[in-house]
């Protein structure tokens, strides 16, 4: 639909018709504006939403680079590569479940079937069985003790986050070792803090090519609606919904009502390559430009996938075009004006499918890895109401923690850490790979006080817009509020690297 809507309006402009000024012509502030100005660039309809490894995001890729270098940055990419040294390319390898079929035999002679990626969807991997049939069951959160009759059987489960309880993880090997022939894992509709959400975009696996390719081992994983699971396990499990209490403390106990499911797949496999944007700040100070600030985001959205009320573009404009637009304005705002140290500016590629291109980044560095003294990641940020409050992940885990707080303070704003932790968006964010080896790091949240309108903004937020096509140029921001958060990146980022000290784990 929206490139319907772009093709009519260029067509509109070429004959003579005057079109609507972008939406960052009513922005006053001069940096907001030209960071809302890239941002409309970047998540624009024409970039296709910057799928991994899609020409969309290849448009994109090019301009964040030229950005770059028209900032006075160095290449610091693989030099050999295609594109002057400002990319780092690798290879993927992506299973993408084309098809699959889900009905329900019931005992009153019902037969149910499911919508795929509607009602429920599937874990893509290589070796997906093309058929499986067998009796159904519920096996509450798929602990030990509700799987003693498991085998031969799909058991469905409640895909809960809450802790203290079964992790997905624990969830498929319990089932596994069960003998049961795979798992549905339900929404948990307790969990409402971040709500799942129907339509699924599609169901596509990408793996780095350096690890092995998805496998179920023949153990399909299915996820599925409330409303599908019904559907699975009939009356008796209608009457057992009530149980799924605050937190999902009580489930109902384990039954099978004699209803056989069956599901079937087909799946497509290809290989192809993906690329992050590299690029460098050299220090000005010689006794520490050698050390490096890595600052990240991540380019690739979702591209093209189920339509939500028409529309299947996911352009992906907070989630994280904006942030990536970020980036380019420091580089801006720093031309012929280094810091001490090095600052490492990091645009990655297939964060939404497991933060490949950090993980990669960091795995095969184009730089020296033992020099990179930090990373601020700037994802997960919603500029949707006033910025008072910050959530920064990982506050008391290194003195970035300290670094925050005090310019936070200079700008009236109060910095915590964490109030969800189940959520594990410490874990969900490119900051991570860096964390795991042993590098300080760390990534903000847009706070709130619980029960204002900020936190109805924030909530309405994930179950609106959250990786879906809904995260547009078109959505509600609050540009006094952007604009502060990229005034406070931009003197975080330069605290850091003109630190005397470099950042450091606390504990």
């Amino acid at each position: 639909m929206k490139r319907a809507l772009l093709l009519a309006a260029a067509a509109f402009a070429l004959a003579g018709g005057a079109l609507a000024a972008p939406r960052s012509a009513g922005i006053q502030d001069p940096d907001t504006k030209a960071w809302f100005q890239l941002t409309e660039q970047l998540a624009g309809d024409a970039m296709e939403g910057r799928d991994i490894g899609s020409p969309g995001y290849d448009r994109a890729a090019a301009i964040v680079a030229d950005r770059f270098k028209a900032a006075g940055l160095r290449p610091a990419g693989d030099p050999n590569s295609a594109g002057g040294g400002w990319f780092q390319v690798f290879p993927v390898h992506e299973s993408k479940v084309e098809t699959a079929e889900l009905s329900v035999s019931l005992t009153n002679g019902r037969t149910e079937h499911l919508r795929f990626l509607q009602d429920f969807s599937v874990r893509a991997a290589d070796d997906l069985p093309p058929s499986i049939e067998a009796p159904v069951m519920w096996a509450g959160f798929c602990r030990p003790a509700d799987l003693a009759e498991a085998r031969g059987k799909w058991v469905v489960c409640v895909n809960t986050r809450w802790k203290g309880l079964t992790t997905g993880a624990e969830r498929v090997a319990n089932a596994r070792a069960a003998g049961a022939v795979g798992l549905v894992q339900m929404d948990d509709p307790s969990f409402t803090i971040e709500p799942f959400r129907w339509p699924a975009a599609y169901a596509r696996t990408v793996t780095n090519a350096d690890k092995p390719p998805p496998a179920t081992g023949g153990f399909p994983v299915l996820t599925a609606s409330v409303t599908a699971a019904d559907e699975m396990l009939g009356d008796t499990h209608r009457a057992s919904r009530p149980l799924l209490t605050e937190k999902g403390r009580v489930a109902a106990a384990p039954f099978t009502n004699g209803a056989r499911m069956k599901v079937a797949f087909t799946v497509s496999r290809r290989d192809y390559t993906a690329k992050n944007v590299v690029a460098l700040m050299p220090g000005a100070d010689p006794a520490l430009k050698d050390q490096m600030l890595a600052i990240s985001a991540h380019l690739d959205g979702y591209g093209y996938g189920t339509p939500v009320n028409g529309d299947g573009l996911y352009n992906g404009a907070l989630d994280d075009a904006a942030y990536v637009a970020t980036l380019v304005r420091f580089a801006d705002k720093h031309r012929g004006k280094p810091l001490r140290r090095s600052v490492l500016f990091l645009v990655t590629t297939g964060e939404e499918k497991g933060l490949l291109g950090a993980h990669w980044f960091v795995d095969h560095p184009t730089v020296s890895k033992a020099a990179i003294v930090a990373d601020i990641n700037l994802d997960q940020l919603r500029p949707l109401f006033p910025l008072k409050l910050l959530t920064q992940l990982g506050v008391n885990d290194s003195t970035l923690g300290a670094d925050a707080k005090a310019v936070a303070a200079s700008m009236g704003v109060r910095i915590q850490p964490d109030p969800e932790p189940e959520r594990g968006l410490m874990q969900r964010a490119d900051h991570w790979p860096f964390i795991q080896a042993g590098i300080p790091a760390t990534g903000f949240i847009f706070g709130y006080e619980p029960g204002t309108e900020a936190e109805r903004r924030y909530r309405e937020w994930y179950q609106v817009r959250y990786h879906r096509p809904q995260d547009d140029l078109t959505q509600p921001m609050d540009f006094q509020a952007a604009g502060d958060f990229n005034r406070f990146f931009y003197k975080l980022a330069e605290r850091v690297a003109d630190a005397a000290e470099k950042p450091r784990f606390t504990h």
